[in-house]
């Protein structure tokens, strides 16, 4: 790793690759310190499990042998000032049909440091990283409130792709869809290629190496329920029609130690009333769960989801090298 950045390294000595087997508790610190305001339940446990790993020799040990082949964030660029990790970047290969993928993650400079252009060096670094690589394509994804960071990714060549909201909601077995005059019904296979269509229009295939549709677990028939309980596994669908016509669909995919995800599949417009029927009604019928996630297209249906109890966590930018 060291010699494909040779010159970027000559360059600025503060700069250097990240090494697993002893930053990790310094980058965690670092995230965790950066990010305090905008960290989540999956960020809080994203922080925590660096470092646990930094303290499993076993993992360390694979982590060193794995780098380019296991998408995690086990390489990357660190900044040393002052005998400390003051900046990171990570990177993630993904790869997909053949394809390779990176992922510039946790960018991060201590406030103290910032305005110096470390994180646009940090940022470098890696960009530099994954061409050398002969990666594909490059990727990041930065908040929508950050436009100062935005602005930065532009300059270097990034271009915004898509703009994704995640909303999240506690489950609650009082939360009440009745009233609203939609019909809920059972989820024939019949409905099964406009809801695909309408969950492929949701979920473009140009993140699908980041966040792929889980295919097999959502179809309709024998094989994927055979699939499904293999795995022990399970899903829940609701739907609402009008007449013989689906209106709208939804379906429950849980988390395992993560927050359960939520498929809504609904046309661009239209669906409004349908769509926060079935997020209530998902709300009350796994009122024993933790937490509900939805992923959709910053915008589209903002007032329905709002209308069904949940709330943006954040609004992500995905930016790719151009």
């Amino acid at each position: 790793m060291v010699a494909i950045t040779t010159p970027i390294l000559a360059e600025t000595p503060q700069l250097r690759p990240l090494n697993i087997m002893r930053d990790l508790p310094s980058v965690a610190d670092l995230v965790e310190k950066c990010f305090a305001d905008t960290l989540d339940a999956e960020g809080r446990r994203y922080v925590q499990q660096m470092r646990r790993s930094s303290q499993d020799n076993a993992f360390l040990r694979w982590a060193s042998t794995a780098v380019e082949t296991t998408s995690m964030p086990l390489s990357g660029y660190v900044w040393v000032e002052d005998a400390a990790v003051v900046g990171n970047a990570s990177l993630i290969p993904f790869r997909r049909e053949g394809r390779k993928y990176y992922l510039i993650a946790n960018v991060a400079v201590r406030p103290e440091y910032r305005r110096r252009g470390i994180g646009r060096a940090l940022t470098v670094a890696a960009l530099h990283h994954a061409r050398q690589k002969r990666a594909d394509e490059t990727w990041l994804h930065v908040r929508d409130d950050n436009p100062g960071a935005v602005e930065l990714y532009r300059s270097l060549g990034f271009v915004e792709q898509a703009r994704r909201t995640i909303w999240q909601a506690k489950p609650d077995r009082n939360a009440c869809p009745d009233g609203l005059g939609v019909t809920f019904t059972n989820h024939p296979a019949r409905d099964w290629p406009r809801q695909e269509s309408w969950l492929r229009r949701l979920h473009p295939d140009l993140l699908a190496w980041y966040h792929p549709i889980p295919w097999t677990t959502l179809r309709p028939g024998f094989g994927p329920a055979l699939y499904r309980f293999f795995l022990e596994t399970e899903i829940r669908n609701w739907a609402v029609r009008s007449g013989n016509q689906l209106e709208a669909a939804l379906t429950w995919q849980p988390g395992y130690g993560q927050a359960d995800r939520l498929w809504a599949a609904v046309p661009p417009e239209g669906a409004a009333l349908a769509l926060t029927a079935l997020l209530l009604r998902a709300r009350r019928d796994l009122a024993w769960r933790q937490m509900l996630t939805l992923d959709l297209p910053a915008g589209e249906y903002r007032a329905a989801i709002e209308a069904a109890g949940f709330h943006p966590q954040r609004t992500l930018v995905w930016m790719r090298a151009a």
